[in-house]
């Protein structure tokens, strides 16, 4: 019987800062990662370095940002605020709970207010060098992993501000890279923001005039159906148009920060516009109606505001400002509600503006009507439809579903010594669902998946191709219903049950073509699915390259070994390797250059292999291509991309210009000759 753990003053410890920080980043920056992701934690320490540069712009200090990001690997700020004062510097870098946000005189509506921000960025980075210019001098301290290292004070001809450096640690984030188009993403959203403020990113000007409506007209993929409404007011920026796509689509900012998944603002300008429009035209429209085809952005000032998470990616606050500031004297908008400030500034400014424009108005009102018009036409067969859903998710022979999913409750706290601890990991965000080709490699998949955040759908040959289709087809089509269902997207992404949605076809002609019409199911029904990075292409390998091993048993071993203890196919790849282990060395290939490279490795007369289909992939093999080293590729929109001009040119008729394009893209494979 082993001796029970005895429970004394001994097992208690304190975590200094730094020590908490990099014990639990989790709590901190929310998710490591190594930058593949738009949240992966590098782009919040980013973040969190520029927002103190954004706070000082807000009170009219700077008007110019420098961003620098070199080789991928480091990041650097400088901004021409007034300088962290010089005495302060090391403790307002290094010391939880420090900082000038607290007094709401130095900053009157900031993001971060918990004093946490470029003290995580410290603690989690394997050097960090912060500098402060003030009125000639010049203070710089020096950090190795959240340690002091060197502490300078010198005279300076420099302008005042603030210049920040870090090198996130490769020991927490692995071998992580800065994608610039997240970083471009992120600074472009602080201009769209900010008028008036300058961001160079390595030497290059971001800039924005128009605020968000160059903020819409730079990331809506279909034409507005009218100019967008641009409307300001004290603490409070709104813009929007109708589209002609199906669903509703939202940008909504707190002090400058994106809030990626909303809060009590935009639930209030989803609420209020619609109910506006609603008393316009003085008709008891349907609010699914109104909103349909509704791309909008809001952004709100509020003093000391309340997030749902250290990452501020999802507002809380009930209220513009508290009752008091610190020295027990009330805000303007103290008590007033978020909802009734954004209520109140939508009925006044977009009523006025529609009895200002009626031509905009007609054209609300026509695309309100459209929408009404064909929700009544497909009522019956909706209905029909969500009655044979409903009975499939009892037994749903196309989908074998996984235990975790992206829409339930957020995890349980962990517990010790009567301590709350937050979860590094989200176990929610993994999940994913396989969208396959037939029944073989369902089977693969199946058997190989991590049955705790992997699903399998699996299609019946090829899909129908839905463009130019009204949505009427989604109910009509059995597949495209039981999809929906599977993915609980029919009122919009709210209820989205995984993280990931991952097309896995052969990489043929006929799988190419498959994804093709799934992506044109998307973009046509769901494309906000796609916007929001939810979407991707399984890439598996195109060949296995094995040769006999030499005779030092050290020798590499590149045999799929990264898979999950508890999958299912877990205990059939141990048998395998087992097995395959003393006799092969094998590498599994995704491209020519991969197989040439093999071969050169492996040395001569290997054994290669050409997998045409997912069906000939064994499931012990498999469970390497779908664990936690599997290779995705997005399916991403760029602003210059127009849904209905993509898919016109890929779905439509054919035309000279795809022609051309397919002529001057193909590839013909052929077998070398060999010379005798």
């Amino acid at each position: 019987m082993p001796n029970p753990v005895i429970y004394d003053e001994s097992k208690i410890r304190h975590l200094e800062d730094t020590d908490h920080i990099r014990t639990r980043p989790g709590m901190y920056i929310g998710r490591l990662g190594d930058g593949s992701h738009a949240e992966d934690g590098i782009y919040v320490l980013l973040k969190e370095s520029i927002d103190n540069s954004i706070d000082e712009f807000n009170e009219g200090f700077g008007k110019r940002i420098e961003v620098n990001v070199e080789e991928s690997k480091s990041a650097s700020i400088r901004d021409y605020g007034r300088g962290i004062p010089l005495g302060s510097l090391v403790d307002a870098v290094s010391k939880l709970n420090t900082g000038a946000k607290y007094d709401t005189s130095v900053f009157t509506a900031s993001v971060g207010l918990n004093g946490v921000g470029l003290k995580a960025v410290n603690a989690l980075s394997r050097k960090f060098i912060a500098r402060s210019h003030r009125d000639g001098k010049m203070h710089e301290a020096t950090f190795e992993r959240g340690v002091l290292v060197s502490d300078v004070y010198e005279d300076t001809e420099e302008e005042n501000g603030t210049y920040i450096y870090f090198e996130p640690d490769t020991e927490l984030f692995g071998d992580f890279r800065f994608r610039s188009e997240f970083v471009q993403t992120m600074l472009r959203n602080y201009t769209y923001l900010n008028t008036g403020l300058a961001i160079y990113h390595n030497g290059r000007r971001i800039i924005s005039r128009n605020g968000l409506e160059d903020l819409l007209s730079d990331n809506m993929t279909a034409p507005g159906l009218y100019p967008i409404v641009h409307l300001k007011g004290e603490g409070i920026d709104i813009a929007f148009t109708h589209t002609a796509q199906y669903g509703e689509e939202y940008y909504s900012f707190v002090n400058g920060q994106h809030t990626t998944q909303g809060g009590t603002h935009q639930s209030a300008f989803k609420e209020h516009i619609a109910r506006t429009i609603k008393e316009y035209f003085d008709k008891n429209f349907d609010v699914q109606d109104v909103r349909n085809g509704l791309v909008a952005a809001i952004a709100i000032r509020v003093i000391e505001p309340m997030f749902e998470s250290q990452t501020k990616i999802k507002l809380g606050s009930l209220t513009m400002a508290p009752d008091k500031d610190r020295n027990g004297n009330p805000f303007p908008l103290s008590g007033v509600s978020v909802n009734k400030f954004v209520g109140d500034f939508i009925k006044e400014n977009v009523d006025n503006f529609l009895h200002k424009h009626l031509d905009v108005a007609e054209v609300i009102r026509q695309k309100i009507q459209e929408s009404e018009s064909e929700r009544k036409a497909i009522a019956g067969v909706t209905k029909l439809a969500r009655e044979r859903a409903k009975k499939a998710n009892l037994h749903n022979r196309k989908l074998r579903d996984c235990r975790i999913h992206l829409n339930d409750p957020a995890p349980k706290t962990k517990r010790k010594g009567g301590e709350e601890e937050d979860d590094e990991r989200d176990p929610r965000l993994d999940s994913a669902i396989f969208i396959t080709e037939g029944d073989s490699a369902s089977g693969s998949i199946t058997k190989s998946r991590d049955v705790g955040t992997q699903a399998v759908f699996s299609l019946r040959g090829k899909p129908l191709n839905c463009f130019g289709l009204t949505k009427k087809v989604v109910y009509e089509n059995e597949e495209f219903n039981l999809l929906q269902a599977a993915l609980n997207i029919e009122d919009g992404l709210d209820g989205l049950r995984y993280n990931k949605v991952i097309v896995a076809t052969d990489a043929d002609v006929d799988g190419m073509h498959i994804r093709l019409l799934m992506i044109t199911f998307f973009l046509q029904f769901f494309p906000d699915l796609i916007k929001k990075g939810h979407v991707y292409i399984l890439q598996t390998p195109l060949f296995r390259v094995r040769n006999k091993k030499k005779k030092t048993r050290a020798a590499a071993d590149t045999a799929p070994r990264t898979i999950k203890a508890d999958s299912a196919g877990a205990a059939i790849l141990k048998k395998t390797q087992q097995s395959e282990r003393s006799e092969f060395e094998t590498i599994y290939c995704y491209s020519e250059e991969e197989r040439l490279a093999a071969i050169e490795k492996l040395g001569p007369d290997p054994e290669i292999t050409r997998f045409k289909g997912l069906g000939e992939i064994s499931p012990p093999e498999f469970a390497h291509f779908i664990g936690p080293e599997m290779r995705l590729e997005p399916v991403t929109l760029h602003k210059s991309d127009k849904v209905a001009d993509l898919l016109e040119y890929y779905m439509g008729k054919n035309t000279m210009e795809r022609q051309g394009f397919i002529i001057d893209n193909l590839v013909v494979e052929e077998d070398p000759v060999e010379e005798e």
